[in-house]
């Protein structure tokens, strides 16, 4: 069901789709953690729970939806590479993910998560170099980091600390980028273009 959300998205050209995927990849990420992690404690479960269904679910869509009505951007830039190569690209991509995942399979890697992971990472990165709106580089970054999730599921399914510091990485870098963009480029870009950001340095 990840990988389906993932393909969708990468097809996808109203972000107001993105924000809704993003909120279902955060109950996916809900439930792939609680079914996966053997030895949970309390504390742990709080922390997963509070990163996945609060933050992703809740907290990161609301701020999504804010940005879109704020600067009237609802669909991606018109240059976007169309969604019929995007759909090519992610199947290819989905392909290269497994066999990848394959060729590195061990005793302490679980091989459906590493494939969902490096599929997750290919598509946010897809997401970053076909389209040229800021907010598509986002929801990019945004995956990216759901992958950091996955790959801490494919490694540490006993390893819970390794999972909270992956979940760690998740909040620090959705935080650092959303606030960048609410409390800067939004306010002196309307229409968010990648290109914009070369006048920043002045």
């Amino acid at each position: 069901m990840f990988a389906i959300s993932l393909i969708y998205m990468s097809v996808a050209e109203r972000f107001r789709t993105y924000a809704k995927l993003i909120a279902a990849q955060g109950v996916l990420l809900m439930g792939i953690a609680l079914l996966e992690l053997q030895h949970i404690n309390t504390v742990s479960l709080i922390f997963v729970i509070s990163e996945t269904l609060i933050f992703k679910t809740i907290v990161v869509p609301f701020l999504l939806f804010r940005i879109i009505n704020r600067t009237g951007v609802y669909k991606v830039h018109n240059k976007a590479l169309p969604g019929f190569y995007s759909l090519i690209l992610a199947l290819l991509a989905l392909v290269l993910s497994i066999i990848m995942a394959n060729t590195l399979v061990n005793q302490y890697i679980d091989t459906v998560y590493l494939s969902i992971a490096l599929f997750t990472l290919f598509i946010g990165v897809l997401l970053v170099i076909t389209h040229k709106l800021i907010f598509s580089h986002m929801i990019g970054f945004l995956i990216i980091e759901n992958a950091v999730f996955m790959f801490s599921m494919a490694v540490g399914t006993e390893m819970t600390m390794l999972i909270n510091i992956g979940i760690l990485l998740d909040v620090f870098v959705s935080v650092l980028i959303i606030s960048i963009l609410i409390n800067h480029i939004g306010s002196k870009f309307n229409k968010l273009e990648a290109e914009n950001l070369n006048s920043l340095k002045n």
